[in-house]
């Protein structure tokens, strides 16, 4: 008599079919290799694919700080919401401070955390290898033009009306040193 069959599974092109109530079933070989496949009860894949699920959302909700890019965009959101508009000059795929000051400072969970609270994020970039728009590149040269930029990273504060409040650079000491640099100006 012929076990009946819950399932199939397609190997390299064959389709197996897998005894009902076996947790495990081997078939002969597939070519070279031995085929095996393992039931996973599906209570324990769902639990496992939630679990995943969760992990993810963590991190992407810790992984990004949204970098503007839109100068007009950037200093509404920062007028209406009562924020510092950090404004920052950047070569970020070719200039060695710029890369250090990310790394060390932009991309650590205290500034992130620091930024959501008090900042609206604005990255004015000079690349030499990414592509941008011919708009993106005219307003970010006229954005360094306009506040005197002279060499990166350069980090311009400035509060909602769109008026510098204070000039920063690459800081020693990482996120907690730069930190305490934007409370002083935020105090005046």
């Amino acid at each position: 008599m012929r076990p009946a069959y819950q399932r199939r599974a397609a190997v390299a092109g064959a389709t197996w079919e897998i005894p009902a109530g076996i947790p495990c079933a081997r078939f002969l070989r597939e070519g070279t290799a031995w085929v095996t496949f393992v039931l996973v009860k599906s209570y324990r894949l769902i639990f496992f694919a939630a679990a995943a699920l969760g992990l993810a959302a963590a991190s992407s909700a810790q992984a990004g700080l949204e970098w503007r890019t839109d100068y007009k965009q950037a200093q509404q959101e920062a007028k209406t919401n009562n924020r510092l508009l950090l404004v920052d000059f950047t070569g970020s795929d070719w200039c060695g401070w710029c890369i250090k000051l990310d790394r060390e400072v932009f991309s650590k969970a205290e500034f992130k955390d620091y930024a959501s609270k008090n900042l609206v994020l604005m990255e004015v970039d000079f690349p030499r290898a990414k592509a941008q728009t011919a708009g993106l590149k005219k307003q970010n040269q006229e954005l360094a033009q306009q506040y005197q930029i002279q060499g990166f990273p350069t980090i311009v504060v400035l509060d909602g009306d769109g008026k510098r409040i204070g000039e920063l650079g690459y800081t020693e000491g990482g996120a907690a040193a730069f930190i305490a640099e934007l409370e002083k100006l935020r105090k005046g």
